[in-house]
């Protein structure tokens, strides 16, 4: 059996890190979700989860027009004061992208500038892909901070990188030997 393509093998990965959120969310309620934190620069987590979903949103949303814009996100209230709300729109985010995972190849998209509006620039699938990864790893380390702060901890993979991850199991596989 051959190797899944880079494509195949990016969008698991986005999948899986929805699914941390997924996994996460239950366990916060509402009010731990959406409370504010001043020393997380007053941020929420319902926010960053929010910001999150709108950018994998507005990826679904860019492989039918062939052009990707993040800034035309929805900015939807509703999804930072509910945490059942959030994993709703996140569980359907995740379906979208699954059902077209079989089809998706690393064909040729535009995404527009968010420093030059009205400006778009070549990318592809897969690059989207990767940053949406990188995106909303970035933001889960943010989130695993507040949720800490608030007496939840969540899974140890949760906010950390593929590649950190993939270091610490070498590391540790062979400190046991």
């Amino acid at each position: 059996m051959s190797p899944p393509s880079p494509v195949a093998a990016a969008v698991a990965a986005n999948l899986a890190v929805i699914r941390q959120a997924i996994a996460l969310l239950p366990r916060l309620g509402d009010e731990r979700f959406a409370a504010r934190h001043p020393l997380c620069f007053n941020a929420s987590i319902g926010g960053h989860v929010r910001h999150i979903l709108e950018h994998y949103q507005r990826f679904l949303t860019g492989l039918g027009d062939g052009e990707v814009d993040y800034e035309k996100r929805a900015r939807d209230p509703l999804v930072e004061a509910s945490a059942g709300y959030a994993l709703g729109q996140l569980e359907a985010a995740a379906d979208r992208l699954a059902g077209l995972a079989p089809a998706l190849g690393n064909r040729s998209l535009h995404v527009c500038a968010e420093t030059a509006p009205g400006i778009a620039t070549a990318t592809t699938v897969l690059r989207e892909l990767e940053f949406l990864l990188s995106h909303t790893i970035h933001h889960y380390a943010l989130v695993a901070v507040m949720a800490r702060l608030q007496g939840c901890e969540p899974d140890p993979a949760f906010g950390v990188a593929p590649s950190t991850l993939r270091f610490q199991q070498r590391e540790s596989a062979s400190c046991a030997r």
